[in-house]
């Protein structure tokens, strides 16, 4: 199948990184949409991608977004039975 159509670039933010708190390490990627907005995406040790519904205004909102998750629903990232609790 061929298109067209071109896919948007995608922007990643310079603000995407790894954080750590409580000993619960999360990727958190941020990511530009096609409407100048950013999309937050929050990967655990166990590579399960939680994505926010919700797009930020800026990459800074949706950092602190991140870091607002991890502190206060910690026990969503935390290693479930079976996993490595590494994060590459």
């Amino acid at each position: 199948m061929h298109s067209d159509d071109k896919d948007p670039p995608v922007i990643e933010s310079p603000l995407s990184q790894y954080l750590t708190h409580h000993g619960v390490k999360v990727k958190v990627d941020i990511y530009g949409d096609e409407e100048g907005r950013w999309i937050l995406e929050v990967v655990d040790a166990q590579r399960t991608s939680h994505v926010w519904d919700e797009h930020s205004e800026t990459d800074h909102l949706a950092l602190k977004e991140a870091i607002r998750a991890l502190e206060e629903e910690t026990v969503d990232f935390i290693d479930r039975p079976g996993g490595s609790g590494v994060l590459h």
